[in-house]
């Protein structure tokens, strides 16, 4: 599946008014990332269905008028830096911006040269220079011990307001500004439409901003570099040279932006070098000095874990060897909050174990009995199962409340909810509901929520910004777990909150023993492990489906939603979802909902190119995705049925809230369950396959799988050989080095 958008392609590339001077053809734009040591991708990687998936959560486009009658455009697929693409949706989300992870603040608040904080980002410059050059070794920098696990008393704290989405902002920005913007944008040969989110980016000085540095323009969802030179040029004419140092610290921040969306919140030096050598900046060493120097951008030290079987270095002479982390504040002071609020929690936890062993002895399985005494005698605690596990947290909760303590699950999606209610909690939340305080039981007189146990479930769907938002929203010596299932995708958004939990032994882990039941569990479950085993299903539970390209990959499936399960299986259309690697390509989720439309609910798409009973992909917030039912076109807006909630989507945002949504990708679908579902797979798919991925979209079926198998061996080999996308991020080793390893 071709998951890279093509040039030309109007659901691909939002309609942005006349090219920005020096913008290239896709065919032109070839500047790529560079490699980490072992050849693994700095930033992107082409072949990916994961990062395609990430990106796509985490953004939406802005899209055409919905009276237009236009098709709004599909979000984009994964690209590279400097590749042609569309504009993206916003930043990845960060609800409740209360605390410490607030960019808005951080940028308000960031020290220009010469302050403190720049004093001590040249500290660490010098560090950098100090470690490359040979000067010092990488050791002698290890000054501080490591710090202890924070304890404090509960201290007077505003509540959280509730999540916004991005594009919801209001420009901070009068008219006479704006005005002032456009005059800048038109001397520039840019198009005066960018005005609005030139003024989001860059404030109230937006206008003496851009003239004095035109390469801020790189700040600016979907501009690219190579238009950002154009329109430099434009502006300081002989003046705006590939070694500008002003261009050189818009690149740096740009690339580690870009990075965020696959998922990282740090990149290696030698990563972010190379990258920025790909963008012709002629010493990008020099140039990340600066950058460093200005607090663009902040560097870490960490140390690199001894391979498997080597030994440790022996004696304070030995060196240890270190990798340097470059990073935004805003993903940085992000990850330090939460492993400060974890430490916490497990700091000022008072164990009370004796009063939970009637508990224990009430479980209604072993594996909860495990996870209720767990609970009992830690302050943070991770579990993981697959979906019959999930009514372990719910035990847990019951537990907890019949003891008299403020007990709640939250989930990552509505659909994750019910099915938690149905395992056993009918008063479970979602995330998002339980941090904007619509949902839950609200917070105490010190703006902490007014809970003594919390359970997360779908804990891998947390990204490190709300995770940090969670975390400091509970008070001291509450219990938390973090429920999920290890095998599925990571977070839209960027970091591997639960995986860097478990990989750091910070806590307790309960690994579930309940086995998800039937062929469609036997099937996953294998996957999670490496196997794909072809298990019996006398009931047409497990259906292969071959096919020998993408065309008859889009025949066959529109076959089998419409025809083969409602009338074999007995699941109707409207319960059946499709899952394909990509949005591109003659078998991605564009070409397959122009197909299922046409099939099942033809029409001329009058409003923003919906009709009444389209199926849709509603996203109120970036890395959220609301599987829906267009009901009615009004003059507000667009009409909604979520799940038996009537949702009323403003006509303004329709094109960027709301898509198509017969097929999505498994990014899209994680969180959510269907009773049957179809994961398209044509030949192109191959190279983007990975074990997580391909767990992750047959995960959605509940009573019924079709595959529609054309990528051959490249399935197995995607299952036992290519586990997941690796992501660079610090939580594991902070939390490594505030909190002892659990036994």
């Amino acid at each position: 599946m071709n998951t890279d958008r093509h040039p030309g392609d109007p659901a691909a590339e939002p309609p942005e008014g006349p090219a920005l001077p020096g913008e290239k053809p896709a065919a032109e734009a070839s500047v790529e990332a560079g490699t980490a040591p072992g050849g693994e991708p700095a930033i992107s990687s082409r072949g990916s269905a994961e990062s395609s998936d990430a990106l796509e959560a985490a953004r939406t486009t802005p899209g055409t008028d919905p009276a237009s009658g236009d098709e709004p455009p599909a979000a984009p697929a994964a690209e590279l830096p400097g590749e042609a693409g569309a504009t993206p949706d916003g930043e990845p989300a960060a609800p409740s911006r209360g605390s410490a992870v607030a960019p808005d603040a951080q940028s308000a608040e960031r020290p220009a040269a010469g302050a403190p904080k720049s004093a001590v980002a040249e500290a660490l410059a010098a560090a950098v220079r100090a470690v490359e050059s040979g000067e010092r070794a990488a050791a002698s920098f290890f000054t501080e011990a490591p710090r202890a696990a924070p304890a404090r008393k509960a201290a007077p704290r505003q509540a959280a307001p509730a999540p916004a989405p991005a594009a919801a902002a209001a420009p901070r920005i009068d008219a006479e500004g704006l005005t002032g913007v456009r005059q800048v944008l038109g001397a520039g040969g840019a198009p005066e439409s960018l005005a609005v989110p030139v003024a989001e980016a860059l404030g109230e000085q937006a206008a003496e901003a851009l003239q004095e540095d035109p390469w801020r323009l790189l700040a600016v969802p979907g501009v690219r570099p190579e238009q950002a030179d154009g329109f430099a040029r434009a502006l300081l004419g002989a003046e705006a040279g590939p070694g500008d140092e002003r261009r050189a610290q818009a690149l740096t921040g740009w690339l580690l932006e870009r990075a965020a969306l696959e998922g990282h919140t740090v990149l290696e030096a030698p990563a972010l070098t190379a990258a920025l050598t790909q963008h012709a900046v002629p010493d990008p060493d020099e140039a990340l000095q600066s950058a460093i120097a200005e607090g663009t951008v902040l560097v870490f030290q960490e140390a690199v874990e001894p391979a498997p079987g080597s030994a440790p270095p022996q004696g304070e002479d030995e060196e240890v060897p270190v990798r340097l982390l470059l990073g935004l504040d805003r993903y940085a002071m992000a990850e330090e909050s939460l492993a400060d609020g974890l430490a916490r929690l497990i700091s000022t936890f008072t164990a009370g174990e004796a009063e939970w062993e009637g508990a224990v002895a009430e479980a209604p399985t072993p594996s909860a009995a495990e996870l209720i005494r767990a609970a009992a005698a830690a302050g943070l605690v991770t579990h993981s199962g697959g979906e019959a596990a999930r009514a372990e947290p719910a035990a847990l909760v019951a537990a907890a409340r019949s003891l008299g303590l403020r007990a709640c699950a939250a989930a990552h999606t509505e659909d994750g909810r019910r099915r938690l209610a149905a395992a056993g909690d009918p008063e479970a939340v979602t995330v998002a509901g339980l941090l904007s305080g619509a949902e839950g039981p609200g917070r105490d007189e010190d703006g902490a929520l007014a809970l003594d146990v919390l359970a997360v479930l779908d804990a891998p769907q947390l990204d490190v910004e709300t995770a940090a938002v969670l975390v400091e929203s509970l008070p001291d010596g509450t219990r938390l777990v973090l429920s999920g299932d290890p095998a599925v995708l990571w977070s839209a958004g960027p970091g591997r909150v639960f995986a860097d939990v478990v990989a750091a032994r910070a806590c307790p882990a309960v690994v579930s023993r309940t086995p998800d039941e039937g062929p469609v569990g036997e099937l996953v479950s294998g996957i999670g492990v490496g196997e794909l085993t072809q298990p019996a299903a006398p009931g047409k539970e497990v259906v292969i489906v071959p096919v020998r390209d993408p065309g008859e990959a889009v025949h066959r499936t529109v076959q089998l939603v419409a025809d083969s399960i409602p009338r074999a299986i007995g699941v109707p259309a409207g319960q059946t979802q499709v899952i394909t690697p990509g949005h591109g390509g003659p078998a991605g989720t564009r070409a397959l909902n122009a197909a299922l439309k046409e099939r099942l609910n033809p029409g001329p798409g009058r409003f923003g190119g919906f009709d009444p009973g389209d199926r849709v992909a509603y996203v109120p917030a970036p890395g959220r995705m609301v599987p829906g039912t267009v009901t009615a076109a009004e003059p507000e807006g667009l009409r909604l049925d979520c799940g038996g909630s009537s949702v009323l989507v403003p006509r303004e945002r329709v094109a960027e809230m709301v898509r198509p949504g017969w097929a999505v990708t498994a990014h899209q679908a994680a969180g959510t369950r269907w009773p049957a579902a179809v994961v398209v797979l044509p030949g192109d798919a191959a190279r983007t396959l990975t074990r997580s991925w391909v767990y992750t979209a047959f995960g959605r079926a509940g009573q019924h799988l079709s595959v529609v198998h054309g990528v051959d061996q490249a399935l197995p080999r995607a299952v036992a050989e290519v586990p997941a996308k690796e992501r660079t991020t610090r939580l594991r080793a902070l939390l490594r080095a505030q909190v002892r390893p659990a036994e």
